[in-house]
């Protein structure tokens, strides 16, 4: 029938309403896929770990993003890395509650909180891999790239936790300054500066290219 979620769809809504009601460490992998319907050998082929099901899409946004940024000219690559941060943060906003229990499941499960720490090194490493293959100069090139690539990732995930205890009421817009915040770093520190500080009900797609002409200016 269409509009059913598929088996995907329901191990994960399975996973959290039993981590809400239960506690994530009551809750079993048995239990879950009863939940959703499937067996336990079908929860384990789609996921691989309970864990896993706290974050199920961090492959496949990992994936694109890899993606995109090997699809990006090397001068237009630190922009790029700036939407791309930009485009994850938009998919925890769609998530909405999602992204809040998973907040609170990882504040207080030290697995699920090793886990994340673990998805997050990743997206600098990605960052970092990409933005080191454009550049050309001394080590202090390399070492520029990588420091931007945390940086990025810093900025980002400050808003996010922000957002996520409900503490920004324009979250786009803190979030587009943060990034903003990072690029002296990738600049080398030449005294140039771009602060971006937008409060507006545009849609982030209008935003994004706006973003990056101020910030390669």
């Amino acid at each position: 029938m269409a509009g059913q979620p598929n088996t995907r769809e329901r191990l994960v809504s399975a996973a959290f309403e039993l981590f809400s009601e239960r506690g994530y460490e009551a809750a079993s992998v048995d239990e879950i896929a009863a939940r959703a319907q499937v067996g336990r050998t079908t929860a384990f082929r789609q996921f691989g770990s309970k864990e896993a099901l706290i974050f199920p899409d961090h492959e496949a946004l990992l994936r694109r993003a890899d993606e995109r940024l090997s699809n990006t000219h090397a001068e237009a690559l630190p922009a790029e890395v700036v939407a791309v941060a930009t485009s994850v943060f938009e998919h925890y906003l769609a998530e909405g509650d999602r992204a809040r229990t998973r907040y609170r499941l990882t504040r207080s499960v030290p697995a699920l909180r090793d886990f994340e720490t673990a998805v997050v090194s990743r997206y600098a490493r990605l960052f970092t891999k990409h933005l080191r293959a454009a550049q050309t100069g001394d080590w202090t090139a390399d070492l520029r790239a990588e420091l931007f690539a945390n940086a990025v990732v810093a900025a980002h995930n400050h808003v996010l936790r922000r957002w996520l205890r409900g503490d920004v009421p324009n979250p786009r817009s803190d979030l587009a300054e943060a990034l903003a915040a990072t690029w002296p770093i990738y600049r080398g520190g030449n005294g140039r500066t771009a602060v971006v500080v937008m409060s507006t009900d545009e849609p982030i797609e209008s935003l994004t290219p706006r973003i990056r002409g101020l910030i390669s200016d």
